[in-house]
């Protein structure tokens, strides 16, 4: 068993479902935002490469202009990241959703480093 929890974050966007999806779900959009480079191959593996390093993750799940699944390809099958696209009944704003995984004490850590690729993807998206 994993000693890793879920988290979830939430931001509100200034874009539509469709735009938003499209840097969340796409090679090319995730390239802009979430790494430096993202390749696609036809098995849906993404490989997404910073400096030096890469990852591979498979995605698993696809809703469009929803949401979009990941699963590290070295993390235990319960593990995954996921984008969710909702919209608030209240003020009919887009808020993106974010699940991820990390242990208890990393979790501020890599709350940070969400912030700031969120940061980044709002910068790319004009919002």
């Amino acid at each position: 068993m994993s000693k890793k929890q879920l988290y979830t974050l939430e931001y509100p966007v200034r874009c539509s479902p469709s735009i938003l999806f499209e840097f969340l779900s796409t090679p090319a959009g995730l390239g802009e935002w979430f790494a430096d480079k993202v390749d696609e191959n036809k098995e849906h593996v993404f490989t997404f490469t910073w400096n030096d390093s890469s990852e591979k993750a498979q995605l698993v799940d696809m809703t469009e202009n929803k949401s979009v699944r990941f699963h590290w390809v070295d993390a235990p099958k319960e593990e995954y990241f996921e984008f969710e696209i909702e919209k608030s009944e209240v003020t009919n704003q887009t808020i993106l959703v974010i699940k991820d995984f990390a242990e208890k004490k990393e979790i501020k850590d890599q709350t940070q480093l969400w912030e700031y690729q969120i940061k980044d993807l709002f910068h790319r998206i004009g919002a």
